[in-house]
């Protein structure tokens, strides 16, 4: 995507328009909690950055020429970058002591050859994991995936020197096989294994491979954007997700992104530490709601945990013993915070 230079693009617009964080624009009910600050990202345990840094970046960013202007703008987020967005700081800060006045771009296409190769690998072993899940399908559906994994295939080794083929592509395509009935489990176990295909999210590799294409500036502020706060819906909208708060986390926008439409529960699988994570982001909710700065939403921290505990198949317990509410003083809370605006 081109940089383009616009006036303002709101804070929830903004992921949109640079990032395509899904379902951003639909989610008008998690204003309080985008107005939070140093809230631990529940599922990457970094701190967001807060969406009203985004007008001083933005500003910032419009003046860097070079490789180590980028990396003295980049330097102020270090501690909020998440593992692979931290792995191509330190790349790029080892490039720009080299080479101060070239540019990001030019880093990145001197190591693209070498990442080209190291994702096929990457994508081949999650390609091989989709297939061993097959065993346990009916010969004809275990066909028409395998038909499909080995197309792929083809498209990551007929060349050594060109991008590998679409992971959406390949998602989509599983979209057109319907299984048996006693299949569904089975199969919807394979397309959650195939999420797992690496993105510039997850892969350091697919990162360079990426972004060897985008001029610095869109590097940077991808670098930049993976970190700020993002509105997530616990249970998607596409599975029929409520556009309420009792169903929104603030996350990280790579945190958001990257778990797509996958069950909560399957996505700790990948991260394990998520259970964690969802206490140290419950706690600083409980830290900003003391601190009067999410008036109207007691409830809330009652209404996420049960949400979470039904979403993760009870595998996220929150602990709320250091909140001051029980759940009843947390729904008189809000109803006294609504009379008083009704009043005005």
């Amino acid at each position: 995507m081109a940089s383009k230079k616009i006036k303002y693009i709101s804070p929830q617009n903004y992921l949109k328009y640079y990032y395509d964080v899904p379902y951003e624009g639909k989610t008008s009910a998690g204003k309080p909690l985008r107005k939070l600050k140093d809230i631990t990202c529940p599922y990457r345990g970094i701190k967001i950055i807060s969406t009203t840094a985004i007008n001083g970046f933005e500003k910032n960013l419009a003046k860097c020429k070079t490789a180590e202007d980028a990396v003295i703008l980049l330097s102020n987020y270090k501690c909020n970058m998440l593992p692979t967005e931290k792995s191509m700081y330190a790349i790029f800060k080892d490039f720009s002591l080299i080479n101060p006045d070239d540019n990001l771009q030019n880093c990145l296409q001197m190591i693209k050859t070498n990442c080209l190769t190291r994702l096929k690998l990457e994508e081949m072993e999650v390609l091989d994991d989709v297939d061993r899940l097959t065993r346990k399908l009916s010969p004809q559906t275990a066909l028409r995936i395998r038909t499909k994994t080995t197309k792929c295939r083809q498209i990551i080794i007929s060349s050594s020197t060109h991008d590998t083929f679409k992971r959406k592509t390949f998602l989509n395509s599983l979209e057109e096989i319907i299984p048996k009935e006693n299949e569904r489990e089975i199969f919807n176990n394979i397309k959650n294994k195939a999420l797992f295909l690496p993105t510039s999210e997850s892969s350091r590799n697919a990162f360079v491979v990426k972004y060897s294409k985008r001029n610095q500036t869109e590097i940077i502020r991808r670098i930049f954007i993976a970190s700020t706060g993002s509105i997530e819906h616990v249970t998607p909208a596409s599975n029929g997700g409520l556009n309420t708060i009792g169903n929104f986390l603030l996350t990280s926008a790579s945190g958001n992104r990257y778990r797509e439409n996958m069950p909560l529960c399957e996505y700790i699988k990948r991260h394990p530490k998520i259970p964690e994570y969802m206490q140290m982001y419950i706690e600083d909710i409980i830290r900003e709601i003391h601190n009067g700065n999410l008036q109207g939403n007691e409830t809330y921290p009652y209404k996420i945990k049960k949400k979470l505990f039904e979403e993760s198949d009870g595998r996220i317990m929150i602990s709320l013993s250091s909140y001051k509410y029980s759940e009843e003083e947390a729904a008189q809370a809000v109803e006294e915070y609504e009379h008083r605006w009704d009043r005005k």
